[in-house]
């Protein structure tokens, strides 16, 4: 294929990605920040220790992680069409790539806020402080940083998983990289579509970090 051909498929495929990403980042922020929070307020050295409830979670999260990401998409057909009427299609498949991120970002969630030091809670304890003022503006804020870092790596993770949907007709650079790159054998587009994904991958890294070493340094 020559560039000219090249550049009208990518314009579209891009925006599908871009699409499907942003949109999951957002539902997985929605979903993964409270469920790590949780992870670490119910634990044994918990604001608010509940062992059972705990554990369950602990559960339900190490199993979203486990799955590969093609055989959750599979696996969840029923429940994606009950959400969006239909299981292609970029927004049929925002909800996978949901589901998918939400127990990997937990757990780094789950991380960051056990970095911060048990002598700010502490502190915010003794000047009589609640449980819900100590996780927003104790332990969210001293965690920032980690959780910038954090989200960084799932839309990174999230990037990834989209090209894979695009084997099961999602949509996107890996829709096109799957049709017109490998199936017609045209090598050149191939070759164009993971540049571009590399790129894109860079970039959101890049700045990413730079957000993290802001929030750190202040």
């Amino acid at each position: 294929m020559t560039w000219e051909e090249i550049v009208p498929l990518l314009g579209p495929a891009t925006l599908e990605t871009a699409q499907m990403v942003g949109w999951s980042a957002v539902f997985t922020l929605l979903f993964g920040l409270p469920l790590g929070v949780a992870l670490v307020a119910f634990d044994r050295d918990g604001l608010r220790p509940l062992l059972a409830l705990r554990s369950g979670l602990g559960f339900v999260v190490n199993v979203g992680r486990s799955l590969p990401f093609i055989v959750l998409m599979i696996a969840i057909i029923p429940f994606t069409r009950l959400v969006v009427g239909t299981t292609i299609g970029t927004a049929a498949f925002v909800v996978p790539l949901t589901v998918g991120a939400v127990p990997f970002y937990a757990r780094l969630v789950e991380t960051a806020l056990r970095e911060v030091g048990a002598d700010v809670v502490q502190a915010a304890q003794a000047m009589g402080a609640s449980r819900t003022t100590i996780v927003r503006k104790v332990l969210l804020p001293e965690a920032l940083p980690g959780l910038v870092a954090g989200l960084t790596v799932t839309v990174v993770a999230l990037i990834g998983y989209s090209a894979m949907a695009g084997t099961l007709g999602g949509g996107g650079l890996g829709d096109l990289a799957v049709r017109y790159g490998y199936q017609r054998f045209e090598t050149s587009l191939m070759i164009v579509t993971v540049v571009l994904l590399l790129i894109i991958v860079q970039l959101l890294q890049s700045l990413g970090d730079a957000v993290a070493r802001r929030l750190s340094h202040k």
